[in-house]
């Protein structure tokens, strides 16, 4: 099964290198610049319009609509297009999973204190899961900040629960931009898939990977 991952394209969808076609294209949000129903409109016409038999997303911290006018926003989703908001899909057979939240990052959407209001959220995750779709990285895994305050940004209580999923093979993401890229542990591929670079320049290719289930 062919997957075209995508994340943080940030409204700037007609200036990033072209989607290329596959069985399953997966967004890990941030499909808007500030989440206003207008933008949310144009980027799921942009992402329904993608050719791929199956379509998922989930919000990011920048798609306030969809966490402060969820039914609006949901309602807005076109036909042929899965949202996932703590919930799951199963794809030709593959099961999915996708979260938008992540720990609080400024005063963003989707976020929450580190700690057991996170861990309450990847309890959810089901122990059978073969794909997951999170805005935030793990803890360690392409989550490294720069600027005045580097730091792994990611989520401890996200790789914890991430460690347990025996049937995991593939963890999308996005939300730390310098993250952008690809690596593999314990049978998992973990990929960053930011489309904007730090400077928001939607110049990152999405990732094309072919997984046998």
């Amino acid at each position: 099964m062919r997957f075209v991952l995508l994340s943080d394209t940030h409204g700037l969808h007609e200036r990033m290198p072209a989607v290329p076609d596959g069985d399953v294209v997966l967004h890990a949000g941030d499909l808007t610049s500030n989440g206003t129903i207008t933008q949310v409109a144009s980027a799921l016409t942009w992402f329904a319009d993608l050719p791929h038999k199956h379509k998922v997303l989930i919000a990011g911290n920048h798609d306030f609509a969809f966490e402060s006018q969820p039914s609006v926003a949901q309602a807005l989703i076109p036909s042929g297009v899965t949202y996932l908001q703590d919930a799951g899909v199963t794809l030709d057979g593959v099961r999915v999973w996708g979260s938008p939240w992540q720990p609080v990052f400024f005063n963003w959407a989707f976020n929450l204190p580190r700690g057991n209001a996170l861990a309450r959220v990847w309890a959810q995750i089901p122990d059978d899961t073969q794909v997951l779709v999170t805005h935030g990285p793990p803890y360690g895994m392409h989550d490294y900040t720069v600027g005045s305050h580097p730091m792994h940004a990611g989520c401890r209580d996200l790789r914890e629960r991430v460690a347990k999923l025996r049937d995991l093979r593939l963890h999308v993401f996005g939300h730390i931009h310098e993250g952008y890229g690809m690596s593999e542990q314990g049978g998992c591929q973990f990929v960053n898939a930011s489309n904007t670079t730090v400077n928001y320049d939607p110049v990152n290719p999405p990732v094309v990977l072919d997984l046998a289930f």
